[in-house]
């Protein structure tokens, strides 16, 4: 830790601003949490969090006005209230004291968190008020519970210990641990929305996998998710290392070594650069879906709960082969009702589940070789831009089914499969749209038929045959169409005779 009192100057600026006003009005202020902890840390922060010795919605909606910014009532039980400022980075959240600074800070979470500075007319860190010794935990690289109640007052923290501890490369005190052990199950009271706040916030960063088996390892992780309990110790075929609960987290160790975002301790350089990586790529998997999360952690959570299904699908075969038949349509299902109840928006819910439902699908097109450009084709027309995702998802279930005993040839097979399939679509993507030959109304008039679902069947098969380049002009696509319709007819005359 570089520790330092030194305030940047546009943040001492916005300070000056805010306790000006505040001032004039006679409000004591602090500011306190996450910007001391960051400003002593020397990070970037965005979000500044006052205390002050009067009511925090309506100062907040005050201060909205005479500041020119934009008033955001957070919480009206608890009396939080946001401000946000035309041009500025910073969220200003408002709270009201509860007793003086110290028995307000004796109700936060963390020592590191329970730390404040009075605003004054030039702001700075040299009269810290910090009564729990987080500066000296600071240096430690410690998260300490600042009492034994915190969890019990606001479960969420049991989630924000372990995000706070990957977030700054710090480690959570023994006596802290223990007290999260204790009280794990209390996450599944915690509404949804913070939950997924802080577990997306944890599934961003690197080393994911490794904290995910560190949830599990403080009772966190299936007190969170039920439905991955029953994973555990659900033997699989003997191509698999580990049990469903354990492929399933290890599938996400997988996704961040393909993705470049940390090694795993299972693979080497060379497995990695058997697979497709571009700017492109990497600008696809940074996309924003929703507030929070992007298409890479949204990945990663498919790939945790990819396997969610198998075992309630698990039947044993004559020979002692397990199987798992339809686990990914009934893990899909799973997986929607899981992120609901999280309050995931459903953009990311029809993505996850899309990459649940189809997880087996790029190993089922390459079955018969590599896949044909029809194969591709319908790939794409099924699953559209989440089809890439599939793609590493695909590669990362391979890795981790196989682990430290992976069989090189086989899995640069199935590299050199995502990179071609891969090529062809960002080619597809990079051409103009082909001409339309011929519409529905044409096939109509053409051949006597009614509106209906035949004629979408119908432009259907065309365009698939256009893309696989067996249709370039309007006669070839008329001829195509009278060949289906004869089929057609064939198929229901046969019917009738049976």
């Amino acid at each position: 830790m570089e520790d330092s009192t030194v305030i940047k100057s546009a943040a001492a600026r916005l300070m000056g601003r805010i306790s000006r006003h505040l001032a004039k009005k006679g409000i004591t202020s602090y500011v306190v949490g996450g910007f001391v902890r960051d400003t002593l840390l020397v990070r970037d922060t965005d979000d500044i969090d006052i205390a002050i010795d009067a009511d925090a919605l309506a100062t907040a909606s005050s201060l909205a006005v005479g500041l020119g910014g934009k008033y955001v009532p957070l919480d009206e039980e608890n009396r939080v209230g946001r401000v946000v400022l035309p041009g500025e980075k910073w969220h200003i959240d408002f709270t009201t004291l509860q007793g003086d600074i110290e028995q307000d800070l004796a109700r936060r979470d963390f020592t590191i968190d329970a730390m404040a500075s009075k605003l004054g007319k030039v702001f700075n860190m040299e009269n810290l008020i910090d009564p729990f010794h987080g500066r000296d935990d600071l240096r430690g690289g410690i998260i300490r519970a600042v009492s034994t109640g915190i969890f019990e007052a606001d479960a969420v923290r049991l989630l924000r210990a372990v995000r706070l501890a990957a977030e700054l490369g710090f480690t959570i005190y023994n006596d802290t641990e223990a007290l999260i052990r204790r009280h794990s199950a209390l996450i599944a009271n915690v509404p949804g929305e913070r939950v997924r706040e802080e577990f997306l916030r944890l599934l961003a960063l690197p080393g994911a996998g490794r904290r995910l088996a560190y949830l599990d390892e403080l009772g966190l992780l299936t007190a969170l998710i039920p439905e991955l309990a029953p994973a555990r110790g659900v033997d699989q075929p003997r191509m698999h290392i580990w049990d469903v609960f354990d492929h399933s987290i290890q599938t996400v160790a997988a996704v961040e070594f393909l993705l470049r975002a940390s090694t795993w301790e299972y693979a080497s350089r060379d497995i990695l650069d058997a697979v497709p990586w571009s700017t492109r790529l990497q600008e696809h998997f940074n996309e924003e879906i929703s507030h929070g999360s992007t298409r890479s952690t949204l990945l990663k959570l498919a790939a945790l709960l990819h396997d969610i299904a198998k075992p309630r699908t698990k039947t044993t075969v004559e020979d002692g082969r397990a199987r798992f038949l339809g686990h990914p349509q009934e893990g899909a299902a799973a997986t929607a009702a899981i992120m609901e109840r999280l309050r995931f928006s459903r953009r990311e819910i029809q993505i996850v589940e899309l990459l649940v439902k189809y997880h087996l699908r790029p190993t089922q097109m390459a079955q018969e070789g590599v896949p044909t450009l029809r194969a591709i084709y319908r790939y794409f027309r099924d699953t559209g831009e989440e089809g890439i995702d599939l793609l590493f998802l695909s590669l990362a279930d391979h890795l981790a089914a196989r682990g430290p005993a992976l069989d090189i040839t086989p899995w640069r097979e199935h590299a050199a499969m995502a990179e071609n399939v891969l090529n062809r679509h960002f080619e597809e993507a990079s051409l103009p749209r082909p001409a339309k030959l011929i519409d529905g109304h044409d096939i109509m008039k053409i051949y006597r038929l009614a509106p209906g679902p035949r004629i979408g069947q119908l432009l259907e098969a065309l365009k698939e045959a256009q893309s696989a380049g067996e249709v370039t002009d309007r006669q070839e696509a008329l001829n195509l169409v009278e060949r289906l319709l004869k089929a057609a007819g064939n198929s229901e005359k046969k019917r009738v005779k049976e």
